[in-house]
């Protein structure tokens, strides 16, 4: 069975998966790009940038992976469905080149975006939205993208069989963390840290041994 995994989520210090205040121009909130600069750095993001750990556990974001879940808060804004003609915060082309199932009450038709991305707006639990991406994925694993509130229902139910966490060294103060009720969380996965010298830390949670090379120590080059 495919997997549900979870790359390159980022939280602060303090555990907040986005800031407060998020709208249409402010998609992370007050957080701004904070909590993703480690990986604007890389070579993954641009030319010349750098490829050491970070870059290493960000080019793990795509490969294998056929779907993807992700929330409506990720996908667009508040009173996002209040426009019928806006096509989420990603741009024409957005980065994902699968389909991407978006949880929400407000359901509208799919839209076919470039680059092999398909929006499908599905109002469903945790369970029933992996059942569709798998479906959809054709026995590629499936993608959860965020945000944090999605990430701890998803874990709350059992659905993550591999989750990279980056920590990064920051305080936001305000926002949604990602570990509200979950004590005991890592008495279901093997954990392993691995710090960069940008400051981040990056934390994987792995279940089981089918996941053992998704949750493999990196190797650096």
């Amino acid at each position: 069975m495919s997997l549900v995994r979870v790359h390159n989520f980022s939280i602060s210090l303090d555990g907040y998966g986005t800031g407060e205040g998020q709208s249409h121009d402010a998609h992370f909130g007050h957080a701004g790009e904070r909590l993703h600069e480690w990986m604007f750095a890389t070579r993954w993001w641009k030319t010349g940038g750098s490829g050491g750990v970070d870059d290493v556990f960000v080019q793990r974001h795509n490969p294998g992976i056929g779907a993807e879940i992700m929330g409506a808060g990720k996908w667009g804004h508040p009173g996002w469905h209040e426009d019928p003609e806006w096509k989420g915060a990603w741009g024409p082309n957005p980065p994902f080149h699968t389909p991407v199932f978006i949880l929400t009450h407000h359901t509208r038709p799919s839209i076919e975006m470039e680059g092999g991305t398909t929006y499908h707006f599905i109002d469903a639990s945790p369970a029933e939205a992996v059942e569709a991406a798998r479906k959809a994925a054709d026995g590629k694993d499936v993608r959860l993208g965020g945000g944090p509130t999605v990430i701890r229902d998803f874990l709350a139910a059992g659905l993550i069989d591999y989750m990279h966490v980056a920590v990064v060294p920051i305080l936001l103060g305000r926002g949604v963390r990602l570990w509200e009720g979950l004590e005991g969380l890592e008495k279901d996965y093997q954990v392993e840290a691995t710090s960069s010298p940008s400051g981040v830390t990056h934390v994987t949670f792995t279940r089981g041994g089918d996941v053992e090379t998704a949750g493999a120590a990196p190797t650096i080059r």
